[in-house]
């Protein structure tokens, strides 16, 4: 690492006094906004230039704009008023997509199967693959018995490819993420052709809420440091 490589995790400053957030903030001396002015207008170029993009851009932010009430307050007096999936099919409408993908772990079956329901409530088809679709045996990748969950017999391997694969077959315009593991999810993301987010990420522990360790990171979790 170099003094400037960018570190915004690491900057010491309140956010309202960011120079990312206020032009006559501050910067630490690895900060990408002060030492990368190009790569900002680079970033603002693609914005600009594709019609499709912009519209996607424009859309995100007023979806964040919506997921806040008391907004004629101004920024100390707002407060969030909308879950995640409220908010993934409110996005969806916005940008007027039809036919959504639900790419989900065999692990949140019972809770893919709500999510159908609730998305299929508001007028959207919905196109969904499950994590063990295709049926191959981890052997075929490289798997010994003893790298697997379960090493007493054969296991079928997650197959993010082909639920990937399967939902660009559908034609889907947006999917939505449902617990896939770290690594099947990021093999997803690389192999599908619609745009994408996350309604949930896989935590076995914490019940799909991994920011509960990073809550008690001084506390319960302390031994992660």
């Amino acid at each position: 690492m170099t003094d400037k490589d960018p570190r915004c995790a690491s900057c010491p400053y309140e956010s309202s006094d960011r120079i990312c957030r206020n032009k006559d903030g501050k910067a630490p001396a690895f900060c990408p906004t002060l030492n990368m002015p190009d790569l900002a207008q680079e970033s603002l170029k693609q914005y600009n230039d594709d019609p499709a993009i912009s519209n996607f851009a424009k859309q995100a932010s007023i979806q964040e704009a919506d997921g806040y009430i008391n907004r004629e307050l101004g920024h100390a007096a707002v407060r969030g008023s909308k879950t995640r999936i409220e908010e993934i099919m409110e996005f969806a409408a916005k940008m007027g997509y039809k036919r959504l993908g639900l790419a989900f772990c065999m692990g949140l079956r019972k809770e893919a199967q709500v999510v159908e329901k609730l998305l299929s409530s508001r007028g959207f088809e919905v196109v969904s693959a499950i994590c063990k679709v295709g049926g191959i045996s981890k052997e075929c990748i490289g798997l010994s018995k003893e790298q697997q969950v379960d090493p007493k017999g054969a296991e079928i391997m997650c197959n993010p490819i082909m639920q990937a694969m399967i939902l660009n077959e559908g034609k889907t315009d947006f999917n939505v993420l449902l617990g896939l593991c770290v690594g099947h999810d990021s093999l997803f993301l690389k192999y599908a052709e619609a745009p994408c987010t996350v309604l949930a990420v896989k935590d076995r522990v914490l019940g799909h809420n991994p920011l509960a360790a990073i809550y008690n990171v001084d506390s319960y979790y302390r031994s992660l440091k």
